[in-house]
């Protein structure tokens, strides 16, 4: 398995991977390449999101563990995606990225929509949402602890996070159909979507308070046994 050795090599990737390198060609896809290179974009995305991931390894034999755990929260928040209305995704990106981390909480947020989409539809909107499901994890294991430790917190971050994405998704509107961002077009295009974002926002906060005890119970004891 691939392995990144250099400590400042680790730490220099884990911050231009999420805020610089993915980002830039989100958004450089959606203003450059035309739809039918959409899926180079994607694939470009994923491949820097497993860096990212093996970034996280301090050990190979953790790593192998983690990858294993993961892989199976991302086939069941692919799943859960195929649910009407309401969608698991963000919740279980969450409790990943509590108990494993940052890094496995990107990865399944990204990768729970690259996959989904091979059933929804790929489109230029694929590496927006995987950039946008990705932060989600991220921001949820840099806050692991006060969420762990607080469940009203982890609600509250459940419903900002639904909020989040669908924000996000709201910038790729405007920048593919309009070629740039211009506020009023971005406002109007919150104010369209904002019923799907209040039932998206509401649908993380069930599913958090569903879900993040026994999963959290669950994944919490696989890290105990297994030393992840």
């Amino acid at each position: 398995m691939l392995e990144v050795r250099s400590p400042t090599l680790r730490t220099a990737l884990k911050i231009l991977i999420p805020f610089v390198l993915i980002p830039s060609a989100a958004v450089a896809g959606t203003l450059i390449l035309d739809e039918k290179r959409h899926i180079f974009v994607s694939l470009f995305v994923a491949i820097l999101t497993v860096v990212f991931f093996v970034a996280g390894f301090e050990r190979k034999e953790i790593g192998t563990r983690r990858i294993v755990i993961v892989s199976v929260m991302i086939a069941l928040s692919v799943v859960g995606r195929l649910i009407p209305l309401f969608k698991p995704v963000t919740a279980l990106t969450v409790i990943t990225a509590l108990y494993l981390g940052s890094e496995a909480g990107f990865m399944v947020g990204a990768f729970s929509a690259l996959l989904s989409n091979f059933y929804f539809g790929q489109g230029p909107w694929t590496p927006f949402q995987m950039l946008a499901w990705g932060l989600v994890g991220l921001i949820a294991g840099f806050l692991a602890m006060p969420l762990k430790k607080n469940r009203v917190f982890l609600l509250l971050f459940g419903v900002v996070s639904g909020i989040a994405f669908s924000v996000l998704m709201d910038i790729w509107t405007v920048l593919w159909y309009y070629d740039q961002l211009d506020l009023s077009v971005f406002l109007s295009a919150i104010v369209t979507a904002s019923p799907h974002t209040l039932l998206y926002a509401i649908s993380n906060f069930l599913f958090l308070f569903f879900l993040s005890k026994p999963f959290g119970d669950k994944l919490q004891r696989i890290k105990i046994k297994y030393g992840v």
